[in-house]
């Protein structure tokens, strides 16, 4: 199952992330997010969160949505529980969306999102309209001959880090926690595989 989470963050253009809601089978909005989804003239699936960004009111206003309302204080964010949603209602691939802007303590924590659900075996991307991002703890494979890539070590060094069909091969290789030395590889191949041994690998396609 495909779903969309859209958060509280910037979003600039909103044609291009109804395109990518069109294909998912749920959506959930993290409180705010649901104002986001509004302007898409899309229809939410799930509205979850402590609606301190969003009113009730609003929310109600999305006929057949499932409205979940958690307390104010709580220990998690609105959009860890949209993600923690997705995962236990079967998807086996999130995107989170609106999930980047001006609050960076947001922008990392939903970054760390993305490790929450690879822990699950789950695919997911955080994407806008400039970047596409996942956390791999194995292998993937990225397409796309000429686009860039970065590879970022995401809390600790990754170990036996191998690419082919890259600009900068690698094999085997250790990235350490805070080198920059995997940013702005290419790919030269019309697909390119990245892979693994340890470690949690942070993986950034800028798309401007």
């Amino acid at each position: 199952m495909k779903a969309a989470v859209i958060c509280h963050g910037s979003i600039w253009d909103f044609e291009f992330h109804r395109r990518l809601l069109k294909d998912c089978d749920i959506i959930i909005c993290a409180d705010g997010g649901a104002y986001h989804v509004k302007k898409m003239g899309m229809q939410p699936h799930v509205i979850i969160g402590d609606f301190d960004s969003c009113t009730r009111e609003f929310a109600q206003s999305f006929s057949g949505a499932k409205i979940i309302e958690y307390p104010s204080e709580k220990d998690d964010t609105d959009a860890q529980l949209a993600v923690e949603y997705a995962l236990s209602n079967g998807a086996d691939y999130i995107m989170l969306l609106g999930a980047t802007g001006t609050r960076i303590d947001h922008t990392i924590a939903n970054i760390g999102l993305l490790l929450c659900i690879a822990d699950k075996g789950v695919v997911g991307e955080l994407i806008n309209e400039y970047n596409r991002a996942t956390i791999i703890k194995d292998r993937a494979l990225v397409k796309g001959k000429g686009s860039l890539v970065s590879l970022i070590p995401y809390g600790g060094d990754v170990r036996g880090v191998t690419l082919k069909g890259f600009k900068y091969p690698l094999y085997d290789f250790t990235l350490e926690m805070g080198s920059s030395r995997g940013i702005s590889n290419q790919l030269v191949a019309d697909s390119g595989e990245i892979s693994i041994s340890g470690g949690r690998l942070l993986v950034v396609r800028p798309l401007d």
